[in-house]
């Protein structure tokens, strides 16, 4: 039976490696699939993983009808034995039910991926949305750690390299981006709660504020 699968994950926990895995299995098999994605760090266009892997996708913004666009493309005579959609939270509650009728209609098993929290630890729409119709709900085995080595559970936002917990809930970032610009780090929940980051673990450890006094 075709299922709607969520695969989901804080960043940097291999996502994207598994649905570049996916996609290749079944294309060494002679299958055919569709991939869409939603804001990759690579461009539009584009799955990318952080190991170096790309492929060309299908943008999915907003107004896109995800369900329409393979109806459309198997009239015309296209083939699609799967779909594969990556950075799934950025997609629209409407976009995810589109996909599980590419399930129920087209009888397409549907793999997505996607966190579930942003960086302040609020749903997002669209995993919501996949949290209440997915056949499935797979949680990612490579687990990100903190950078105090516990396991990261949290998505963090930071701006010169502090956490910051207001503004839009879509901000295209990366775990590899410089202090200077937004950027994003996983953070287990006790250092989320305190909004320590490694940039302000190692400021903390550096001041002599923290260092042992020796009386004279």
């Amino acid at each position: 039976m075709p299922e709607l699968v969520f695969f989901s994950g804080t960043m940097d926990c291999g996502k994207s490696t598994l649905a570049l895995q996916i996609a290749h299995n079944r294309d060494a098999r002679g299958l055919q699939g569709v991939i869409f994605t939603r804001d990759d760090r690579a461009g539009a266009g584009k799955l990318s993983s952080r190991l170096g892997l790309v492929t060309e996708a299908v943008e999915a913004p907003d107004g896109l009808d995800l369900y329409a666009y393979l109806v459309d493309q198997l009239s015309q005579g296209g083939k699609a034995d799967y779909v594969i959609v990556d950075e799934a939270q950025f997609l629209a509650p409407v976009q995810i039910d589109q996909l599980a009728r590419i399930v129920d209609d087209l009888g397409l098993d549907v793999y997505a991926f996607g966190i579930t929290t942003d960086f302040r630890t609020k749903l997002f729409p669209g995993s919501q949305r996949l949290i209440e119709l997915a056949d499935r709900i797979e949680q990612l085995q490579v687990e990100a750690l903190c950078w105090c080595g516990a396991r990261a559970t949290h998505n963090a936002r930071t701006v010169d390299g502090h956490m910051v917990v207001e503004g839009e809930q879509v901000v295209v970032g990366d775990v590899n981006t410089a202090a200077e610009v937004v950027g994003y780090e996983v953070l287990c929940r006790r250092h989320h709660r305190r909004r320590m980051t490694s940039a302000s673990a190692r400021a903390a450890a550096l001041s002599p504020d923290v260092l042992p006094v020796t009386p004279a």
